[in-house]
């Protein structure tokens, strides 16, 4: 365990710190281009391949849209330090929570829980604080409570993802309710033709499947070689800059891997696809806890009652950031100021006192 941790070391530890900025900042670019190419491939395969409605196309999706944070888990756990890759989880939750902010204030109408607002959307909002609340529970539970590397926290945060899944699977066949689930004067098409255009586009531009495979795979190893990358490079330059390993994974890292996600959203409120570009954000929330039964694997051990009181703390702060949205798709706030919904407002403000208050922890 220490010799691994040392060779991290010895490899990061002799370059100066302007190499390492630039190595974090060159990482941050892969991730943000890659992740596009990758989002819009998986797009353009899950219509042409018919996965959109199965549950293997929504693993798939939640993947394909997590590699970043996937990559940097896996280095985290296999050079021992796990409080960058708990860090890095549960504070990303918290950092992408906050691109519907900037997804907000991009949209030049209505607030974006008003044109988005649906019952669906709601219960993606539910599953996140589902799988949160399973996370609280396994902090509690003892460090020797394993078999075959696998401990019963990780493993129910996977069955509630999955069962989660389904149920969100079978909303979208429509629900029991007026109009579906969706409220009046929302989007006029349906959610998700933005993937549909893209399929449409990349069709009339003459790239087959094979072609958006390729561009999936190589995109694909892009990023999981830049989430290892930023990782290493960033704990070690902004450990040089007295930053504790969660205080990194929570703030800079999870925001150097929120880009994709900033690009996608913007491109989906762009074509007037707000609903999915609130999936998205959900459904890739709902999805990184699932890395704790990863991490627990490769470590050979229990990841989450090791947690820290600020992994507790970012994982409260997730939750809440999240139920501040779903009561913005219920309530559906009309007016906006700063080009911000009254759900945005107080989530960027909770977020601010919520970062103060993980310095103010200190890891």
């Amino acid at each position: 365990m220490k010799q691994q941790s040392s060779g991290k070391a010895l490899f990061m530890g002799d370059l100066p710190s302007l190499v390492l900025l630039v190595l974090f900042l060159l990482s941050a670019g892969v991730i943000w281009y890659a992740g596009i190419r990758l989002s819009d491939t998986t797009d353009v395969l899950s219509e042409r391949l018919h996965l959109g409605s199965a549950l293997g196309g929504l693993i798939l999706l939640a993947v394909a849209t997590n590699l970043p944070e996937a990559a940097i888990t896996v280095s985290a756990a296999l050079s021992h330090h796990l409080d960058v890759a708990v860090g890095n989880i549960l504070g990303g939750i918290a950092a992408q929570t906050v691109v519907l902010v900037v997804l907000d204030v991009a949209d030049a109408g209505a607030p974006l829980t008003y044109v988005a607002a649906s019952l669906s959307l709601v219960l993606e909002g539910a599953l996140v604080v589902a799988v949160l609340a399973v996370v609280v529970m396994g902090t509690q539970l003892p460090g020797d409570l394993h078999f075959a590397r696998l401990d019963p926290a990780s493993v129910l945060i996977a069955v509630v993802w999955v069962a989660g899944l389904l149920l969100l699977r079978r909303a979208g066949r429509g629900l029991p309710w007026h109009e579906g689930g969706d409220a009046p004067d929302t989007q006029p098409e349906r959610k998700g033709h933005s993937k549909t255009k893209k399929e449409a586009q990349a069709t009339s531009s003459g790239i087959g499947t094979r072609h958006a495979a390729l561009i999936f795979g190589l995109a694909a190893i892009a990023t999981l070689v830049a989430g290892v990358v930023i990782e290493r490079s960033g704990e070690e330059f902004f450990g040089r800059l007295g930053m504790s390993g969660v205080a990194f994974g929570a703030t800079v890292l999870a925001a150097a891997t929120s880009l994709p996600e900033i690009s996608t959203g913007l491109t989906s409120v762009r074509m007037g696809d707000h609903q999915l570009a609130i999936s998205d954000i959900f459904g890739g929330n709902a999805f990184l806890p699932v890395l704790f039964l990863v991490a627990s694997l490769i470590s050979g051990r229990p990841v989450l009652p090791d947690a820290h009181r600020s992994d507790i703390y970012l994982t409260a702060l997730g939750s809440l950031l999240t139920l501040v949205y779903m009561a913005g798709l219920i309530f559906r706030p009309r007016r906006d100021r700063l080009r911000m919904g009254v759900d945005s407002r107080t989530v960027l403000a909770l977020y601010a006192l919520g970062v103060a208050g993980l310095l103010a922890i200190g890891g």
